[in-house]
């Protein structure tokens, strides 16, 4: 099974998000922005950084990449997708997910490790994990905090789409401690903390990001 790992100009997390694909058991393949070919993937992941600098607006120029017309035809017939940090961020410009990620509460970037707590283990990246399962692994942006309306908002929580929220007090602002929400499908999931760099507890605070990326392998069998 193969999963594809896309790097943008100004993406730095491309080669932790390759590493832990691989370490979960697929073939990890580099993905470049501006070549329109998945090289027949199975899954696909945006990874974190600062894609083109993060002018204009998070995500918003990589939205239009040319690899992108290909992962938003792939994801809409089902392929997983999972967008970390910067990737969540372009998955909403690119409207495969609602909402919008926007600068943190305080105004400053966040480094720090962070409790989550799984509300949906029946989505493509979280089938591993049990609901209700807390979790450690780093959260680091600046604008994370997720917004939405208020229908919105009522939607992804009364038909189950927040994947992951925050445990305790909210760092950035997010509505509802949101961290991460899904497509209805279950299929497209975007992420603020970063599961890559907490797969093996030499490098991180746990090995409990792993689960992202096993559980997205045993999608792919079935």
């Amino acid at each position: 099974m193969k999963v594809g790992v896309i790097t943008f100009p100004g993406t730095l997390d491309d080669r932790d998000a390759l590493r832990a694909a691989s370490v979960a058991g697929t073939t990890a393949i580099s993905l470049w922005h501006d070549e329109a070919d998945l090289k027949g993937v199975d899954a696909v992941i945006l990874p974190g950084g600062f894609s083109y600098g993060d002018y204009l607006r998070c995500g918003a120029i990589s939205r239009f990449a040319p690899v992108m017309t290909k992962v938003i035809d792939a994801a809409n017939g089902g392929m997983p997708l999972l967008g970390i940090c910067n990737g969540f961020q372009v998955l909403c410009e690119a409207h495969l997910l609602p909402g919008a990620l926007t600068r943190n509460k305080d105004l400053h970037f966040l480094c720090r490790d962070q409790k989550l707590v799984i509300e949906n283990n029946s989505t493509a990246w979280t089938s591993d994990y049990t609901k209700g399962q807390e979790i450690l692994i780093p959260l680091k942006n600046g604008e994370g905090s997720f917004q939405c309306d208020d229908h919105t908002l009522a939607q992804l929580e009364s038909e189950g789409r927040i994947v992951a929220r925050y445990v305790g007090e909210n760092p950035n602002g997010s509505r509802n401690l949101i961290a991460g929400i899904t497509n209805e499908r279950g299929n497209i999931v975007g992420l603020m903390p970063h599961p890559e760099h907490a797969i093996e507890t030499l490098t991180g605070p746990s090995s409990d990001g792993l689960g992202f990326f096993t559980s997205v392998l045993k999608a792919m069998v079935k």
